[in-house]
């Protein structure tokens, strides 16, 4: 959708992920630093599953969305000679959407089975990202220059996030290529908001001017304030995460010290009857 809205659901989309990745990774790797059991990589599956499925039905309403409002396809891609292609910038949002679709799908595959190698997850994500960056490189083929500036660098997030989630599929349960992907996202979302607020502000009226310099000079910075942004989110989500497992993992583990205990006395004194009774036959 050329609107303010077509750029907002799918920022929404990616900053609400980059918020959850952010979260869920800290989880998995102090998890695995602190407990080595078997129990919490199943709830983990569990976890991942359910992201899958998150990740479809958020696709779905992205392809829903696309076609189907006022001004969408509805599923028309060519309408004959006085028509010619039908809204086709809705329909490359659609096959963006269909990309991360699949990639849910693969995530469900991967973590319910295990006949499915656990790389592909990673693989079918890093390929949604590449197709994403793929469709929005030919998207600004001969648009105004700001218009090209601003969403050229989208793709350098974009792009980034796809080499980041193909090293994932060789480097498992890298916490560094983790957290890099989630502020990829964040990045990817936020800076959706704000092509729509430059190309199409909600409140109406002309977008910014395409023939301003300064313009020009401003978007790259907002970008890189943009990222900042995103890596303070995480380092605050990190923080929280750590902090929340120490105060309440550590009052956890006592409890389980206490348990052992108790258990390693009643094997103690039921080990104890019986010599006693052994002694006495």
């Amino acid at each position: 959708m050329a609107n303010f809205r077509g750029h907002a659901l799918p920022g929404t989309f990616f900053i609400l992920f980059g918020l959850w990745w952010s979260v869920k990774y800290v989880l998995k790797y102090h998890n695995r630093r602190l407990n080595k059991n078997s129990h919490g990589n199943r709830y983990m599956n569990y976890v991942e599953i359910i992201e899958g499925a998150v990740k479809v039905t958020c696709s779905l309403i992205g392809i829903l969305a696309e076609q189907f409002v006022p001004d969408g396809p509805h599923l028309h891609l060519y309408g004959g000679d006085p028509e010619g292609w039908v809204k086709l910038m809705n329909w490359q949002h659609s096959t963006m959407y269909m990309f991360f679709g699949l990639s849910g799908v693969m995530d469900i595959f991967t973590y319910s089975s295990t006949k499915v190698p656990k790389g592909l997850d990673r693989l079918m994500l890093s390929i949604a990202i590449f197709v994403e960056g793929f469709l929005f490189y030919f998207h600004v083929s001969h648009r105004p220059m700001l218009d090209q500036r601003i969403h050229s660098l989208l793709l350098t997030a974009v792009f980034g996030g796809a080499a980041s989630t193909l090293l994932e599929v060789f480097l498992r349960d890298n916490i560094i290529l983790e957290l890099f992907r989630s502020s990829l996202s964040l990045l990817q979302g936020t800076w959706f908001f704000q092509i729509g607020f430059v190309l199409f502000p909600p409140w109406g009226g002309p977008g910014w001017d395409e023939a301003d310099h300064d313009n020009m000079m401003f978007i790259p910075m907002c970008f890189c304030w943009h990222y900042a942004m995103a890596i303070l989110i995480l380092a605050v989500n990190y923080t929280l995460v750590y902090w929340c497992l120490q105060k309440y993992g550590k009052n956890s583990g006592e409890t389980e010290i206490k348990l052992g205990i108790r258990k390693q006395q009643r094997e103690k004194s039921f080990h104890d009857a019986l010599l006693n009774g052994s002694d006495e036959e």
